[in-house]
């Protein structure tokens, strides 16, 4: 038993679950309003609820990517680790356990409707799956789409799931709010790239038609760049114009955004210059290079998430004196 749990927690990508939080965070700072300390409890429980659904969805849609990528990632030497995890515990088992997971998910969602009726989330619970599973599996496979790639890790790793959280809280639309969200979402997709750049290779020999294999190495390095500085910016806008009237001091949050995005814009660069090197010459050498600065993307995508919870913690700080009023 110990055994399979391991097992699945390698499949579900657990170094990805973090971002649950991070969209938790995001969205309850844009969403929690005047009033809060009257009602601690209940958010707390909502909280709970919503991180408990928010985890379901993205471990099974974890699963699902690694389901559907098999025969793919058995021809990646990185990826080994999760071919052998998803031929010991059985395609057939993950199926199942996919299934029982969706059940088990049920009971925490129907609470959190109980708690909040809103149809609003029910319909971003059911497009989140629906999103999940086109992403990955045939006959749509989006992921193989190109712009139709880019704009479903757009919804599934960002926009739904903070507007999940937001929408749980608030039924107020904040502009602001869209316009962080806009620019999280090209943050996002920014430090996803280079995972399509460490994959563009073996994608491109079996037909995955990666917005990366679509652009080519070098435009893909340029637009990764060009949606790191626009999210950055897009992000620290909205942030100003919420927190420089009420508390000034906390632009100082501003510096994890302009330190994160100049550590792995360093990279990009490299990534780009080596993307150049490699379209003039063509060597193998290159190509290795490459791929091995591509890989350490989990790094820079923490890092950029944690500096945009940091954005976060500081709206919420912001607005403490009024959330905690009766």
């Amino acid at each position: 038993m110990l055994d399979s749990f391991r097992l699945l927690k390698t499949i579900s990508r657990p170094e990805f679950l973090p971002a649950n939080l991070s969209s938790l965070v995001m969205g309850v700072a844009w969403s929690v309003e005047p009033g809060l300390g009257s009602m601690v409890w209940q958010t707390v429980l909502l909280v709970g609820l919503i991180l408990t659904v928010l985890t379901f969805v993205s471990a099974i849609g974890a699963q699902l990517n690694t389901l559907s990528d098999h025969e793919l990632d058995s021809k990646e030497p990185r990826k080994q680790y999760l071919v052998q995890a998803l031929d010991a515990l059985g395609q057939g088992r993950l199926k199942q356990v996919i299934i029982l997971e969706f059940l088990l998910s049920l009971p925490f969602f129907a609470l959190l409707m109980l708690v909040q009726p809103k149809p609003v989330l029910l319909l971003l619970w059911i497009f989140g799956h629906i999103a999940a599973y086109a992403y990955s599996i045939a006959p749509l496979r989006l992921k193989c789409r190109s712009w139709l790639a880019m704009l479903s890790l757009f919804l599934v790793l960002s926009i739904l799931p903070i507007s999940f959280v937001y929408f749980t809280f608030t039924d107020t639309l904040n502009p602001l709010f869209l316009l962080f969200l806009l620019g999280e979402a090209l943050n996002v997709y920014a430090v996803i790239i280079p995972t399509e750049t460490r994959d563009y290779w073996i994608d491109k020999a079996n037909g995955v038609k990666t917005m990366t294999v679509w652009l080519g190495l070098e435009k893909a390095s340029i637009l990764a760049i060009v949606f790191l500085v626009a999210g950055g910016t897009l992000m620290a806008t909205a942030f100003v114009l919420v927190v420089f009237s009420s508390v000034p001091f906390l632009l100082v949050c501003l510096l994890a955004i302009l330190v994160a995005d100049i550590v792995i814009l360093r990279n990009y660069a490299r990534l780009y210059k080596l993307s150049l090197q490699y379209i003039a010459r063509g060597e193998a050498g290159l190509a290795e290079k490459i791929v091995e600065l591509s890989a350490h993307n989990p790094k820079w995508i923490n890092l950029a998430q944690q500096s945009i919870v940091i954005l976060a913690i500081g709206l919420i700080l912001a607005k403490l004196p009024t959330l905690l009023s009766i």
